[in-house]
């Protein structure tokens, strides 16, 4: 019998942040996001969420995503929730009382397509803490704000970094593929 080896899954982060690095103000608003919309264009969003079935994300941002109102995104999707605080499942998520690395060190085992790191800061952190994240696509906002939540926290090892891809849009923003080097 031919076994077919299992090509191990993708963790890819795929998050906006603004020019001087922040992903939201310090009240964790994000309407600064706005100043590129434009009708049609979603700067490769779909084409990159049709490559996943799992999402995983923080309470707060699972919690910022509620409030967007309409159909929640990642239906259809496996989406895990880390959180201190909830437990169990509800009809779009399951909340993780765990490590996001024992997580992602489980998900990877099993089969399935890309692995989606929605945010926040912390969750991406605690996976780069420990190189658990393979792709980083970053769509720059063309905005300084100042101050707010960092996308990178201090204490994380270093890590070096191929450029893949670079994309620049008429609304001023820059989207930069990167995936980690061997």
């Amino acid at each position: 019998m031919c076994r077919v080896p299992m090509i191990e899954r993708t963790v890819i982060l795929y998050i906006a942040m603004s020019l001087d690095g922040y992903i939201a103000r310090v009240d964790n608003t994000i309407d600064w996001l706005s100043v590129v919309e434009q009708q049609g264009e979603d700067y490769g969003y779909s084409d990159f969420v049709g490559s996943v079935d799992t999402v995983i994300m923080g309470r707060k941002t699972y919690e910022k995503v509620l409030t967007f109102g309409g159909e929640f995104p990642h239906k259809g999707r496996m989406c895990y929730v880390l959180s201190r605080t909830q437990s169990g499942t509800n009809e779009h998520v399951t909340f993780f009382n765990g490590a996001a690395a024992d997580l992602v060190r489980k998900l990877k085992q099993k089969g399935g397509a890309n692995i989606f790191v929605d945010g926040g800061a912390d969750v991406v952190n605690s996976l780069m803490t420990v190189n658990l994240i393979d792709k980083f696509v970053l769509s720059v906002i063309p905005v300084f704000l100042g101050s707010g939540i960092p996308l990178f926290q201090s204490g994380r090892p270093e890590q070096l970094l191929k450029l893949t891809n670079s994309f620049t849009f008429p609304s001023g923003l820059v989207q930069l593929w990167y995936e980690k080097k061997a």
